[in-house]
């Protein structure tokens, strides 16, 4: 267990391609995206009605496979967000973030001091349980802890900078379809305005040497538009989304050989 090595990843160039966890239940999901090569897990409890307990220990099953589970939140309570990191997720996203502001206490809440007040409650997952000394504890799990910021609106887009700025913020997502949502244009993922907003956001990350992530967008032809942009992570859909996908294109071609 241990070492995720998520942002020494991106950081070294990789780009990393994550698989999202809306059906699944059971902690085999984690050993699935282990054996179909996928680099992080996305498990989500914003549309989904997973428990934290649940969550948790999918994320643990992750993180012994080697693949680093970063936990949607339902929304941007602090409280849950610490137990996610204690319970053994590599990260945190936290949704629909606009300001600053909003995400000022998920920082204090999640991060040792002097950047947070986060506390020490006993041996973590993630570090394999060592005995290890507080400040060493703290050191070894600030370097794997991930705290990502969601931009999903006009207005999030317009404070990209000053959230990316944040002291204790690792990483940018962009939640493509509430953000396309929220410009006027539903679904319309193509839209020169989607791209332009990738494009500040983007610049924004940058400008503060973070890494930004893609989610939202799953089709070859886009996905060959918008990730040479400059995206160092990303969502390539969720297990309900495949399995729908893979069970309708299989009854197709079963139907398709019966006689008529």
């Amino acid at each position: 267990m241990g070492g995720s090595g998520f942002k020494e990843r991106m950081a070294a160039g990789e780009t990393l391609f994550g698989l999202g966890v809306r059906l699944a239940r059971s902690i085999e999901i984690a050993a699935l995206a282990k054996a179909c090569g996928f680099d992080w897990l996305f498990v989500d409890m914003e549309h989904n009605p997973l428990s934290i307990d649940r969550a948790a220990e999918i994320a643990l099953a992750s993180d012994a496979m080697g693949v680093p589970a970063l936990v949607r939140l339902p929304g941007d309570d602090p409280l849950t967000a610490a137990r996610l990191l204690d319970g053994g997720a590599t990260g945190i996203v936290v949704p629909h973030v606009e300001t600053p502001e909003q995400i000022r206490p998920i920082i204090e809440r999640c991060r040792f001091p002097p950047q947070g007040r986060r506390s020490i409650g006993g041996p973590l997952p993630q570090l394999a349980y060592a005995a290890l000394s507080a400040p060493e504890h703290m050191r070894r799990a600030e370097a794997e802890t991930v705290i990502v910021a969601m931009i999903e609106s006009p207005r999030a887009v317009a404070n990209a900078r000053a959230i990316a700025a944040l002291a204790g913020i690792d990483a940018l997502l962009v939640g493509s379809n509430d953000l396309a949502l929220e410009l006027g244009i539903p679904g319309q993922l193509d839209h020169p305005r989607l791209e332009e907003a990738y494009h500040a956001i983007l610049e924004a990350a940058q400008a503060a040497g973070k890494p930004v992530g893609l989610g939202g967008v799953y089709t070859a032809e886009l996905l060959a538009r918008y990730l040479p942009l400059g995206f160092r992570f990303a969502l390539l859909g969720s297990d309900l989304a495949i399995v729908l996908a893979g069970a309708r294109e299989r009854l197709a071609r079963a139907r398709a050989l019966v006689p008529r």
